[in-house]
């Protein structure tokens, strides 16, 4: 039974804005102290989308750790990479195309969506097509029980799962498979082996996943087992196969409240983000020029907080006490749209603010970051290793 671990990347994109502090960072911060939490930087699958324009990818690279350092990614907890470090990554990819049938990558729903999303890009290429499997190696080759996704990234999870049970409905195959495992079981001792398997029968008759679940409890707890047969046990629970690629769990994140400054979704793209570390007197003349209710034309008009983008912001940065003071204050015309906008200002401001000061000391020199990259690429290539050999060794490629 391998341990709880979570694993989630992003693809280089530069300088990251509030939308992905608030869509993901927030939560990669707050898992990092519940559970073993590996973060990359996914620059092979930029190349997905933009192979013919790699010079962008290693500046968006520093340029985005930075910015999750800066988030209050802590580096002491959490095991920092770039996904192109770790080889594994690759060779896993290679050896779980052999077996993944090419119906599976044609139904991802991104598939066909980013395809069109992306018209102007040339698409039809074997990389862009197999980008879910390789998202799939990611995962599977930390062996992570958890991945913190939006609703829409749920397919991906499936598939993950769906590739880690055929892989070990193949591969897991072990002779004398039965016979090993009956006689693991007899190691856990009489009362514990009863239960084992009634939860066991509880599974596979009526796919209890209570049972499954106090099953797999009671594997962790056995001391006297051994990796290995703890591991055939926990195969034996669900099939008669040996587990050797974890399937992972979806961990739902909540989807950014966090408006882009014209009330559409922040980005980039759209021209309406306020970038995490962006200077002071950019961010205020971006705030004080963002639109309002179309309906106050004067200061005297009344306007309508729900057709206006700054109550968005209010929503997500005040209390119920200053929400309270907008409502007022704009329906009666009561208070200028630049009042209005000043405690979001400020709100922004104090929540950026840690952010530059983190971020300073890595600015300052670049070699300290540099340095926290190099250790986490060794650990997670060390753990990448360790599935590799179990994967080449089911697979015939264990050579002695």
């Amino acid at each position: 039974m391998f341990p709880d671990r979570v694993v989630s990347g992003m693809r280089p994109t530069g300088t990251l804005h509030l939308g992905h502090y608030h869509g993901a960072l927030k939560n990669w911060v707050k898992m990092q102290s519940e559970l073993p939490c590996l973060f990359f930087v996914a620059d092979w699958h930029a190349l997905t989308t933009h192979y013919d324009d790699p010079s962008i990818i290693e500046k968006s690279t520093w340029d985005m750790l930075i910015d999750w350092l800066a988030a209050g990614v802590d580096p002491a907890k959490a095991t920092l990479f770039i996904q192109s470090k770790v080889p594994e990554h690759a060779e896993l990819h290679l050896l779980l195309s052999m077996a993944t049938p090419l119906g599976w990558l044609e139904r991802v729903p991104t598939y066909k969506d980013q395809q069109e999303k992306l018209a102007d890009r040339d698409l039809a290429t074997y990389g862009f097509l197999g980008y879910p499997l390789l998202q799939a190696a990611d995962v599977l080759i930390y062996r992570a029980s958890l991945v913190p996704v939006g609703e829409d990234q749920i397919p991906h999870i499936e598939m993950m799962r769906e590739i880690a049970r055929r892989f070990n409905h193949i591969y897991g195959k072990e002779k004398g498979f039965e016979e090993k495992a009956q006689e693991a079981v007899n190691k856990l001792g009489g009362k514990r082996a009863k239960t084992y398997e009634e939860l066991r029968t509880a599974y596979q008759e009526r796919g209890d996943e209570a049972a499954l679940e106090q099953a797999k409890a009671l594997l962790e707890e056995a001391q006297s087992l051994s990796t290995e047969d703890r591991e055939r046990l926990l195969g034996y629970l669900v099939g008669s196969r040996k587990q050797i690629l974890t399937e992972p769990q979806a961990r739902l994140t909540e989807a950014s409240r966090l408006p882009g400054l014209d009330g559409q979704k922040m980005s980039k793209s759209y021209g309406n983000a306020i970038g995490l570390r962006e200077d002071r007197e950019s961010v205020v003349k971006k705030m004080r020029t963002m639109p309002t209710d179309p309906a106050r034309v004067r200061r005297t008009d009344p306007g309508n907080p729900d057709k206006c983008p700054v109550w968005q912001l209010h929503k997500v940065y005040s209390d119920e006490q200053t929400k309270d003071w907008v409502v007022k204050g704009c329906t009666s015309a009561g208070i200028g749209c630049l009042e209005c906008k000043q405690p979001v200002i400020d709100a922004v401001l104090k929540e950026q603010e840690p952010m530059r000061e983190r971020a300073q000391k890595y600015l300052d020199d670049p070699s300290l970051m540099r340095a926290i990259v190099a250790d986490g690429c060794d650990k997670a290539r060390k753990l990448a290793q360790e599935t590799m050999r179990d994967v080449r060794e089911v697979m015939g490629l264990s050579y002695k």
